[in-house]
């Protein structure tokens, strides 16, 4: 056996916090990339203590913690893309956006988590600044929901034509290389439809519906989904479309577990 053939797999870094119910943050970054075959690492901001019923606590790690991870990783393995999650405060923004402009991290997916699905705010005015001006302008591609697509183009967001005009102020604004607007807060026959714009192409993503309440960790794996596809060498769309069949059918095998909000099913290709 080859081990040195066996060692040259892609590498991918998540950059979140960890969910200790395991249905979303690093635990589903983690799983998401191990699925594709990518070998995953991982810098943790915060540690949150969570359930399928919500979230009771979070303690944020020191910025000079969350360096220290980054680096640590990147000089020694080398990561061929990367993914924000949960970054939490406007210290730790700043931090992670200082680390990858010094490491040169490229490849860069940031799934700005400002808003959560139901529309509550999860962090405060100065760390969406800081997202904005320091984060945003260095990824390859962001993936906001619907609120954080309407805080970052600054109006609201009710059918896919807003969506559309969304992505394309945000780009234009955020100066990201691609925005995909996710669907997943709209209602009807458009629920979990997404909007891709690259500055130059504007389509429209579209895959089945899938009936299901225990969606948790739906965000965080399509984000590590693209990024574990990035590593492997794919281009952003055919990238962005591949995560989101993955998490269609993650959802089709989502667990039900807990008693409120089950996480979706990463392991469906295991099964029988």
């Amino acid at each position: 056996m080859n081990t040195e053939t066996l060692s040259r797999v892609p590498v991918a870094l998540t950059i979140a916090g960890s969910d200790s119910g395991g249905g979303a943050g690093i635990q589903a970054d983690l799983r998401t990339f191990a699925f594709h075959c990518v070998h995953g690492t991982s810098a943790i901001t915060c540690v949150t203590a969570q359930n399928t019923l919500g979230v009771t606590r979070v303690d944020a790690i020191p910025p000079e913690a969350v360096a220290a991870q980054i680096q640590a990783v990147v000089e020694d393995i080398g990561v061929q893309a990367a993914k924000t999650g949960m970054l939490l405060n406007q210290e730790i923004i700043a931090t992670v956006a200082q680390q990858v402009e010094a490491l040169g991290i490229n490849n860069l997916v940031v799934d700005p988590v400002m808003v959560s699905r139901t529309g509550a705010q999860l962090i405060d005015d100065d760390a969406v600044k800081t997202l904005r001006e320091q984060l945003i302008p260095k990824a390859a591609m962001i993936t906001p929901n619907k609120y954080e697509a309407q805080i970052l183009s600054g109006f609201p967001i009710n059918t896919l034509d807003d969506m559309r005009a969304a992505a394309q102020v945000i780009h234009r604004n955020l100066k990201a290389k691609a925005v995909l607007v996710k669907g997943g807060g709209l209602q009807g026959n458009v629920r979990g439809v997404d909007i891709w714009f690259d500055g130059q192409n504007l389509e429209t993503l579209t895959t089945q519906q899938v009936d299901t309440k225990n969606t948790h960790g739906t965000g965080c794996t399509l984000s590590a989904a693209i990024a574990s596809n990035l590593a492997k060498g794919q281009d952003l769309l055919p990238a962005v479309k591949q995560a989101k069949q993955y998490v269609t059918t993650a959802l089709t095998y989502s667990l039900n577990i807990g008693q409120g909000q089950g996480p979706v099913g990463h392991f469906f290709s295991l099964l029988n």
